[in-house]
């Protein structure tokens, strides 16, 4: 047995902003979009986020979630140009101790993305 991909689901109140937020602002592909059901898909290379309006058995007044999504690149530099001036930003790009070079946004429900980069990559 093994696992194949892990493919989070993020909840929202507005299906629509948060489609628009990971394709204008990011640049993901909406590969499918079903509003009666309030669900989205939403993909970037060979990353996946499915987007959903929480059912009404799950308790929802705010997204919240206690970690942060990481994404992990091959030119983290030209993603933060990019990035920052399209997004709130919680941490700015640097390179950190455990070699990594990285940053990271607020999505437009507050979740946390960072984006990264390995120090020995750059070299």
């Amino acid at each position: 047995m093994a696992l194949k991909r892990l493919t989070p689901t993020i909840y929202t109140a507005d299906l629509s902003s948060t489609i628009g937020f990971y394709v204008q602002k990011l640049g993901f592909n909406c590969v499918d979009n079903i509003p009666a059901w309030g669900w989205a898909r939403v993909e970037m290379d060979d990353v996946e986020i499915m987007i959903s309006t929480p059912n009404d058995h799950i308790p929802f007044e705010r997204a919240t979630f206690t970690g942060s999504f990481y994404f992990y690149t091959d030119n983290v530099d030209t993603l933060w140009e990019k990035f920052k001036i399209k997004a709130k930003v919680c941490y700015r790009l640097e390179n950190f101790e455990y070699g990594m070079r990285e940053f990271a946004i607020y999505d437009n429900n507050g979740y946390i993305l960072q984006f990264g980069e390995e120090l020995s990559a750059k070299s």
